[in-house]
């Protein structure tokens, strides 16, 4: 018999730059399967530090990647339990915007990469939170959402989506399918692709701020 219990976690998130009366956008990132937070957010670091702050939560399921027990990557989730799992990482995410006190005046940005993607568009979904970015990278869109889902968003939010014509994740077709299923949910998104992989192309970061 499977039973169910709460508990209280503790989980830590990593933070680039300095939040000043200088800066100009907050970043929340969302990294992919196998990184930890540590390391992703380092892709930030061309930004303009004094009017960039970056925050990047950790994924909460580690793991080691080698057989060498060395290397450690995260996720955030699998097909197991997965609205429980999916409950606990928003709650965490409110956890963490509660204690940042993000400044009214900044641009939220709100990106997610790879399995980030599910994370960031559930987040925005579910606690119908506003954002003057959503940059969807090389991940699936969740399949239970819906235009239903974000009616919160208005002519403010930008949204983008890229995926690499290289990335040996993705098939063309499946692609080519998901951006028609997003340009009907979010019409005035916009797909800018690049040549590369599976990557987080961080020559298109500054492009996102325009």
């Amino acid at each position: 018999m499977q039973k169910q219990t709460s508990y209280t976690a503790v989980n830590t998130y990593n933070t680039l730059n300095e939040l000043t009366n200088r800066t100009k956008n907050v970043w929340l990132v969302l990294h992919g399967i196998g990184y930890l937070s540590k390391f992703f957010i380092k892709h930030f670091s061309s930004l303009n530090a004094e009017e960039n702050y970056i925050i990047c939560p950790q994924a909460p399921s580690k793991y080691y990647k080698d057989d060498q027990y060395r290397r450690v990557g995260a996720s955030w989730l699998t097909k197991e339990n997965t609205l429980i799992d999916t409950d606990n990482v928003l709650n965490y995410l409110d956890a963490i915007m509660k204690q940042e006190h993000i400044p009214l005046n900044c641009k939220f940005i709100v990106l997610g990469y790879s399995q980030g993607v599910s994370i960031a568009s559930r987040w925005i979904a579910k606690r119908k939170h506003h954002c003057d970015r959503l940059i969807f990278i090389s991940g699936v869109f969740p399949k239970e959402l819906t235009t239903a889902d974000f009616p919160h968003l208005n002519e403010h939010t930008i949204l983008h989506h890229s995926v690499g014509s290289n990335d040996p994740i993705f098939d063309p077709k499946n692609v080519a399918r998901q951006e028609a299923r997003m340009l009907n949910i979010f019409p005035n998104i916009k797909i800018t692709n690049h040549n590369g992989g599976h990557e987080l192309n961080t020559s298109l970061l500054e492009r996102y701020l325009d």
